[in-house]
Parts: C-alpha cells; structure tokens; sequence
C-alpha cells in the first residue's frame, strides 16, 4: 500500500515538475482525494489479497482498470475544482504514468522472486535429487498452468522444454523455454536436454494418441508421468494442476477406450433391493460392493469365505457411508448349501451377484476336485436357492476361459455358464444370466503384480511364452459391465464385451519394465518358462456355436443362447458331482470332457495357430 502511494505522490511531483505548477490547497486536496479514493478501490476490488507471484492476465487488468479509472476522477476533479487547471495532456500523462508505473512495480516484484528462485534452484542443478529436470508434452492451457507452477513454486523441477505436434507452436518459446516437436522426436530431445522427468501434459487427448505418446516416452528411461483425463482433474481441491500428477501406470500403455455405462438404468434395478454378492471379498466382489453402495440399495450382504478380505471392504464402506448403508457380512462358503439356505431364508436377496470362484489356472489343474466343488456345485447351489427365494436377478460372473476351455478351470466355468442357461429353461420367476470378459488388470492372480514383484527384486521376468496373447479390462470397467448386464438380462443370455484390441503379454512386460525405469533385456532380463498346464496362447471371447447380438450399449454383445439337453446335463452333472466328491481326478476330467465337448485339455497351441488366428482377428 505504501508503495502504491508513492508513485502516486511521485506522478503528481512529475506533473507539476513538467508543467511548472506549484502546489496549492486545492491541488493538495485532488490529490489527497485521488489517492483515497484509488487505495480504497484495491481494497475493495482485493488488490492486496493477490499473490503477485501467481497473478494472472486478469489480476493485471483490474490493477490496470483501477488506475485508469483514478485518472479519469483525476481528470474530472480538474476541470470543475483545480485552479490552475492542468488541462487534458497533463490529466492523460497523470493517468498513463500512474497505471504503468503501478502495474510496473509489480511486475518487477514478480521478476526478482523468479531470479532470486531461479538461482537458487540452478545452485542445485548438479543434484537430480532436488532440482529435476523436466519435459512438457503438449504446449496448451494446461502445459503452461503446470509451467507456471513449476516456475513460481518450490517443486524442485527445472522446465527446460515443452514438445507438441502443432507445426504453428514449433520453434517458438514460452518465457524462453523452447517448443520442439513433434512427438517422434521426444526419445532424441531427452538426450538433448539432458531430460530427467517426462510430464504428459494433454489431459483432453484421446486414449489412442495418449498410447501411442506413453509408449515413445517409455523408451527413454526417463521418469514418466501423466495429468489425469480431463473429467478427472480437481479444481476445487486447492491442489494446483502439478500436484495431481501421478506416475504412468501400465493401463495407461493399453490404449483402450473406457467403456461408458447407463448409471440411471443400473440404479433404477439397485436401488431399494437387498443386494447379495458372494466372493464379495474379492477383487471382483469387492469393486461390485462399492458401486452398488452408490445406488442407494436396501440392504448389501457380502458373503465369503476369506474373513480377512472381507473384513477390509466392509471397514472401507463403512468408513465412507456410516449408518446410511445397511451393510451385512457373512462368512461362509458357497459349497455348503445349509448356510447358504439360512442366509437366503434370513435375508431373501432379491439379486445375486455370483463372483465366488477358484479362478487360479495352475492351481485348479492340480486340484480339480476344488474347482468342481467351488465353481460347478456352488453355483449350482447358489443358482438352484435363487430360485426357490424367488430372486429378481442371478447374475454369474464368467470368463473368456470357459470359451473352448484348455483347462479345468475354463472348463469348470463353462459348466457355471451351462447351469445358468439350464436354470433360465426352466422358465422361473429369476431371470438368470452370465457376464463374460477378459482378464483383469489389478485383480487377484493378475500377471501384473506378479511382474512387479520380479521387477523389485532384480529379474528376471518370466513369461510363459513370446506369442502369449490377452484381453485386458480394469476392475471398475469390468464391474460396470456386471451391473449393466443385469439391468438388461431377460434370462439366459451371456453378454460379452467388445473387449478392443488384444494385449502381448511379452509387450506388457517389457513396458512395465521401461516404466520402473530399466531397460529391458539390459537391465532386467526376461525369461520363457513355457505355457503352463492347461493355459492357451490366446483366449476366445465366444464359442463357434454361438453367434452375436448387438445390445442397445455398442460395446456389448448377446452370445446366441444354447438349448440345454436337461435330462442329459442333470445325469452328468450328477456324475461329476460324485466324481469330485470322491476326490476322483481321472473321474473328474472324464465328466468334464462329457459335459463341456470343446474340453481340450492340455491342448498345445503351436505358432502357426497363432498366425491363423491374428489374420481371423484382422480380417
């Protein structure tokens, strides 16, 4: 404030200087006005509430306006109370003179912190570990906030280069920080600029081009990091733009559009109904847990059979929704039908979300008789009390396994897919249905944590095969698909998702690598350990016999439904329930093969088949 009123005083001095007034008390008296009049309007306006190392254009427009505006009272005051007048050019010299030298002051105020800070962030230059080095991709409205910040802040990171593929933003610079481009160049620019840290800052690019972007980033062994999408980033936080920066994660290299789901139509079946979710400490469960709390539902009971799990999801919705969501645990398994009676006696569930299932491949080949008693008779138990309670929906949670299945765990779920079309044949009042997709980033026994763990202890990475081929989906996506699945389910249908394009295993390795910051092949070795018993080089989204309906939502599809011989499929069911109850593998796999035709089992698929397969997928 003092400030301001010395350039007042100092313009006033001028004038009077210039034009060879000599002060008198009506002069005194505009100019004691003139000032009053002007400090006041900044403290209305909050001139002084400004952080001036952060101003924007339209803090300086306002400072600017305010001065103006002092002017013209200045000239006003002149014309009907000074005596002498100082006449029309010294009131405009008063009025420009005072708006420069005012916004002046500030903004040489602004340039000495950014020297004083400039320097000493260039003292620590030769320590990466203070002072890092940064790349901007993108040379928009939010690469430059993030310079911004990164030059007014103490973030302890040096912008030395901004990259866009815009030919009209090329070779030209941001307060002296170039604008190279395009992308392509991004892996020689690091070199050039001696890079450190890379931030994608484009939060508004599509998935595809943010792919094709991460993947030039990730073969720079630089650090990578990313702005979240644009519906993602927090602006009422007080968290500035930098701060909400996070590290590229692998799904970030899947370049997979987000699947979109009708959240009106979902909760137009949740909401009010009791909810029942068995597996409902799993990562599957425990993701259907926390949306369906979001729909306003009745009642919510969680079964599992895994007490620590479960206990952690239901710490974590009560923590969020307290006494507003009726929350139930239960722990038991879905193999003992009078527990499972009790709870639909006690609580009579009006939808059932099936995800309770040994799911492990390796592990069930070893132990079948598990998987036929876990994945075949508790569904069939689960399916069977849905029915006689008079549940509105049964929805079962399948997998792209139980397609042509390799293995007994693919072909333990084809037969949960089976009982659901058997059960909707018997025209009840529960409409039953099977969700089908790929594997789950994230989830229980995914490949990626298992990288990771590799990854921190040194290597090497083990992939079972160089031609290994996956769908990948992540756990909120896959659930919302569940959800939306039983909104339009009319009672035996399998809705698979267009699950985009497949994924090499060997590719995902070798990224995940790249962004722990080794090189792969180099740093980190990647080992072949061979396809596992029972595993396929590539999974099948739909069986040859089924065909595809288009659903109203573009990404999902019906699998044309399959009538079920029902004496015949009760008699095998009945014989495999009796093999797996004495434990009988041979038995076991026999019935298997009965039940479910396309059984291969330990089937090897060659490198050939795999060619022929990627030119079906093409064509």
């Amino acid at each position: 404030m003092g400030a301001d009123v010395a350039v007042v005083l100092v313009v006033f001095a001028i004038i009077s200087l210039l034009f060879g007034y000599t002060l008198n008390l009506r002069q005194i008296g505009i100019l004691i006005f003139v000032i009053v009049l002007q400090e006041t309007l900044f403290v209305v306006m909050g001139i002084y509430t400004i952080l001036w190392r952060y101003a924007e254009v339209l803090d300086y427009f306002r400072l600017g306006c305010i001065c103006l505006f002092s002017g013209v009272v200045f000239f006003i005051c002149d014309v009907f109370v000074a005596e002498p007048r100082y006449g029309g050019v010294a009131c405009i010299f008063f009025m420009l003179l005072n708006a420069n030298a005012i916004i002046f002051l500030r903004v040489l105020y602004r340039y000495l912190q950014y020297k004083v800070r400039k320097g000493n962030i260039t003292k620590c230059e030769n320590q990466p570990a203070v002072a890092k080095r940064l790349l901007i991709i993108g040379a928009g409205t939010a690469s430059i906030h993030v310079f911004r910040e990164t030059r007014t802040s103490q973030t302890g990171y040096i912008p030395v280069c901004f990259v866009d593929d815009d030919p009209n933003k090329i070779n030209r610079r941001v307060n002296e920080v170039p604008i190279e481009g395009p992308s392509d160049r991004i892996p020689q620019l690091c070199k050039k600029y001696r890079v450190d840290v890379i931030l994608f800052a484009i939060p508004s690019c599509g998935e595809e081009r943010r792919k094709e972007i991460l993947s030039i980033c990730s073969t720079t062994g630089c650090e990578v990091k990313t702005l979240p999408f644009i519906h993602e980033i927090v602006f009422h936080s007080g968290a500035g733009l930098f701060e909400q920066a996070r590290k590229v994660k692998i799904e970030d290299l899947l370049g997979r559009a987000t699947v979109v789901f009708d959240d009106q139509s979902v909760q137009a079946y949740i909401q009010e109904k009791v909810c029942l979710i068995t597996g409902g400490g799993g990562s599957i469960g425990s993701e259907l847990c926390r949306q369906i709390a979001k729909y306003n539902p009745k009642k919510l009971i969680l079964v599992d059979i895994y007490e620590n799990n479960a206990y952690d999801i239901q710490q974590e919705l009560i923590q969020r929704y307290g006494n507003r969501l009726q929350l139930c645990i239960e722990i038991a398994s879905v193999r003992d039908r009078s527990k499972m009676e009790c709870l639909f006696q006690t609580y009579k569930p009006e939808i059932i979300f099936h995800a309770a299932a040994h799911k492990h491949v390796p592990l069930m080949e070893t132990n079948p008789e598990e998987a036929v008693k876990n994945n075949v008779m508790g569904t069939f138990i689960v399916a069977s009390l849905s029915n006689e309670y008079a549940a509105q929906k049964f929805v079962l949670i399948s997998t792209d396994k139980a397609v042509n299945p390799t293995n007994v765990m693919g072909a333990t779920k084809r037969c949960c897919e089976m009982i659901v079309q058997y059960m909707a044949q018997q025209r009840t009042q529960t409409e039953f249905v099977a969700v089908r997709f790929g594997n789950v980033l994230g989830s229980n026994g995914s490949v990626i944590p298992l990288f990771k763990r590799e990854i921190d202890n040194g290597g090497p990475v083990t992939v079972t095969h160089p031609d290994v081929i996956r769908y990948f989906m992540t756990i909120p996506e896959a659930v919302s698909l569940i959800l939306q699945a039983g909104h339009m389910a009319k009672g035996g249908e399998i809705f698979v998702l267009n699950m985009g394009e497949p994924v090499h295993i060997l590719t995902l390795a070798e990224n995940l690598i790249r962004l722990s910051g080794f090189e792969p092949y180099k740093d980190i070795e990647i080992q072949f350990t061979g396809l596992r018993p029972g595993e396929k080089l590539y999974e099948e989204l739909l069986m040859n016999e089924e065909g595809l309906k288009q659903t109203n939502h573009k990404r999902i599809f019906i699998g044309k439904q399959i009538k079920i011989q029902e004496d015949e499929f009760l008699h095998n069911l009945c014989g495999l329930k009796e093999a797996a109850d004495h434990n009988d593998k041979g038995q076991i796999l026999d019935w298997l093969k009965v039940l479910v035709p396309t059984f291969d089992h330990n089937r090897d698929l060659n490198t050939s088949q795999i060619l022929n397969w990627r030119e079906e997928h093409e064509s």
